[in-house]
């Protein structure tokens, strides 16, 4: 739940699995849990191409298809994680395997950071901007920073200090946010003597700022795909799509090696999806090439730490990935699951068309944040706490046992799409009532010019006049 929380809010699963096995090879995370958290992180990195969806809602065809590209993507992921996960925690497949493949894997010095090509052209205007202290997660969940001082929270990384001119030479402490390594400055957000507070408005700001500015470019790249792929170019990407599935495979995990971020490239695929352009067909096995593209942010993040339990970490995330592939893909029955809850999705945006905002809300954000709250009351050492997790959870199962029932057993499933039917209804009759108005008014002038039929205040001013 961590690692889906963790990538939701940061948009990237290759950010998160870095993030990961930073700590791990400075020995805050143990493998184990650290093998969990990637295989969140898996799940949360869909929720983008999910939000690029929406960008097509103003049509109900390209909204389908569009949503169905998108969530295939987390179908398969879910179902994924659904199998590997109880496997895991049984057998410890993923760390035995990756345990014997490190075993006579010696630590080194940490090695050069590798930097793709799209981080090469981004990075020198985002550093102006801002620049995250990555250093302060790994000192507060270690304890300690790198000479040994005590560290129990931000609030020891308070106020900014900086002696002379603020550049990163000068200022030897720094708190959430920091300067450039490579050049020495500072960022536009950094100020000296800033408190906690001062930066992190400074960076719920920036949050904002790229939240904006990434609908605005997810609302350009649809407008401008739509423009572009008409007509011929539209037959051309249709054909040049309709590849055997291992090399759709092999083109995605080129791709998202290319740019490190499986976001990017499913992402930009969702759209042509909407189109009509991409077959869901074609575009799984492309999202299945940068789940795998994705995990070499990770290994090369671990290469450069230089430690053995990050590299095991790394490879983990790669074999989840390449089994998940081997169970679903190869065989046509197991390679229909994915696509057919896909297809499902995107028709109950026929009937709801705000189904995937609600489905982001629930399946990204509820549902981790309540499996986290739960398992927190299960790690409070008190029996008070256990007790009552206890509790929960009978009813939380209670709930999905029985809601599962009234599906399948009760007729829920034709009552659930009747009711969303008749609120479709319902909702377009209202706004279609205006103009449903006015096309009454002029049949009624109409009829009244085609039989001569006098206006009410007419014939009462006739009585009048008579009657006078």
């Amino acid at each position: 739940m961590i690692g889906i929380l963790a990538t939701v809010m940061v948009q990237s699963s290759s950010t998160t699995t870095s993030i990961i096995v930073t700590l791990v090879g400075a020995n805050v995370v143990e493998v184990k849990a650290a093998i969990y958290m990637v295989m969140g992180a898996n799940i949360g990195t869909s929720v983008t191409n999910t939000i690029v969806a929406m960008g097509q809602m103003g049509d109900g065809n390209q909204l389908e298809r569009a949503f169905a590209g998108a969530t295939v993507h987390d179908m398969f992921n879910f179902l994924a994680v659904g199998i590997l996960l109880p496997v895991e925690a049984a057998t410890g497949f993923l760390y035995r395997i990756t345990e014997a493949m490190t075993k006579n894997a010696e630590e080194g010095d940490k090695g050069e950071k590798w930097a793709g090509p799209l981080k090469k052209i981004v990075s020198p205007l985002v550093a102006r901007i801002i620049v995250a202290n990555k250093k302060v997660i790994q000192y507060v969940a270690a304890g300690e920073d790198g000479d040994g001082n005590t560290i129990d929270s931000c609030d020891s990384f308070y106020p900014v200090q900086c002696n002379g001119t603020v550049n990163k030479e000068n200022c030897g402490r720094v708190g959430l946010i920091g300067c450039d390594k490579e050049t020495g400055r500072c960022p536009f957000f950094f100020s000296n003597n800033a408190t906690q507070n001062e930066d992190q408005v400074s960076g719920g700001v920036v949050l904002f700022l790229s939240l904006v500015i990434l609908t605005i470019c997810l609302v350009g790249l649809v407008t401008v795909l739509q423009k572009l792929l008409l007509g011929m170019s539209t037959r051309v990407i249709y054909k040049a799509t309709n590849l055997p599935g291992i090399v759709s495979i092999i083109i995605g995990c080129l791709v998202t090696l290319l740019v490190q971020s499986s976001s990017i490239t499913t992402s930009t695929l969702t759209p042509l999806v909407g189109m009509g352009v991409i077959q869901l067909e074609a575009m799984l096995p492309m999202t299945l090439g940068a789940n795998i593209g994705t995990t070499f942010t990770g290994l090369l993040a671990a290469l450069v730490s230089g430690k053995v339990a990050a590299l095991q970490v790394a490879l983990a995330h790669l074999f989840f990935n390449i089994t998940g592939i081997l169970i679903f893909y190869p065989i046509p029955f197991m390679r229909n699951i994915p696509l057919s809850a896909a297809r499902n999705l995107g028709k109950a945006t026929r009937v709801f068309r705000l189904f995937p905002i609600v489905y982001i809300l629930v399946c990204f954000i509820f549902i981790p944040l309540l499996f986290l709250g739960l398992s927190s009351l299960y790690t409070q050492d008190s029996k008070g706490y256990t007790v009552l997790g206890i509790f929960i959870t009978i009813i939380m199962v209670s709930i999905v046992v029985y809601s599962l029932f009234w599906y399948k057993k009760k007729n829920g499933a034709s009552k659930l799409y009747d009711c969303l039917i008749r609120r479709q209804n319902r909702t377009q009759t209202y706004k279609d009532l205006p103009d449903d108005i006015e096309y009454l008014k002029a049949e009624v002038e109409r009829l009244k010019g085609h039989t001569g039929l006098e206006d009410e205040e007419d014939k009462e001013g006739d009585v009048e006049v008579v009657s006078s």
